[in-house]
């Protein structure tokens, strides 16, 4: 027999790119999703899941169960909604997706203020370094910082989030201030690899209009944001990062704002959702809570 939180589990376990992925998703150890998931296709007697190195790929059944246990989670919410509409309560399962930095720093708590709020909501958070490889249907709200690509999808904006250039001063000691865009290239430059962005050409747009584009041979690269802030922290070069994570680094000195006559594309906070007439009760209560865990710690600085 199949129930709804084996569904969840193996929906969890197509979202990620790997088993790890997975148990990072869901806060246990790897091999107890290992286990577990064994133990799924077991019962059911048929293979589910091909692992291939450190990656996964679906079978036919698994790509079947995927599929139809996707509608079947959709069916469970609509229901749930249904159902508390007439109790005047709000239920059923939210799925957000996240990236990693921000996930931690303000999507988990608001997820949590949901389910405080409201006990009858359970919850999945996926949160990834390639968030839109996963495929729309994986999940309800999808949180995204950045130039948005798909106008398919439905877009509230959470927040505004300017990017930074900036530096340590130690750093800035060592080599030097750059005065102008183009002075990149002879500065040692971090770059965080993420959305499948182009993330070695930087952009810039000075107070009367002009443009500059400057393509950075990068020493050091990163895919987890809070390395690459960890390397610029301690002086190991000049990186591009959001408001959102370096605001208080640079109200209390640990980071300095370089070219300010100079400004980087702005990199918005906005959810993203699927293209549905009807949004469930608590989608919105999470959007609420979001917005709300925003206000209560905001990152905007001057200039």
């Amino acid at each position: 027999m199949l129930s709804s939180e084996d569904l969840r589990f193996f929906l969890t376990v197509v979202a990620a790119r790997s088993l790890a992925d997975a148990a990072r998703t869901l806060d246990v150890t790897p091999p107890a999703v290992t286990q577990r998931l064994a133990g799924l296709e077991k019962r059911l007697g048929i293979r589910l899941v091909e692992r291939t190195g450190r990656r996964i790929a679906l079978t036919d059944e698994g790509e079947l169960m995927a599929a139809r246990g996707r509608r079947i989670c959709d069916e469970l919410g609509l229901l749930a909604d249904a159902l508390g509409s007439r109790r005047r309560v709000i239920a059923g399962h939210l799925r957000v997706l996240a990236p990693l930095g921000f996930g931690h720093r303000y999507v988990a708590p608001a997820v949590a203020r949901v389910r405080r709020e409201h006990p009858e909501v359970t919850a999945t958070l996926t949160l990834s370094d390639r968030p839109g490889r996963v495929a729309e249907d994986g999940w309800d709200v999808m949180v995204h910082i950045g130039e948005l690509r798909d106008s398919a999808l439905v877009m509230q904006r959470i927040a505004s989030n300017r990017r930074i250039l900036c530096a340590a001063p130690a750093y800035l000691r060592r080599r030097g201030m750059p005065a102008r865009p183009e002075d990149l290239r002879t500065h040692e430059c971090i770059a965080l690899r993420e959305n499948d962005e182009d993330v070695t050409l930087w952009r810039f747009t000075g107070a009367h209009g002009e443009t500059a584009s400057v393509r950075v041979d990068p020493v050091l690269a990163s895919t987890e944001g809070s390395v690459v802030h960890d390397w610029a922290v301690a002086g190991m070069g000049i990186m591009v990062r959001s408001e959102w994570d370096v605001a208080g680094d640079l109200r209390d000195g640990r980071l300095v704002a370089l070219l300010p006559a100079w400004r980087l594309p702005d990199a918005d906070v906005i959810a993203l959702l699927p293209s549905r007439e009807v949004r469930s009760a608590r989608t919105s209560r999470f959007l609420a809570c979001l917005r709300a865990e925003v206000d209560a710690h905001p990152w905007a600085i001057p200039g």
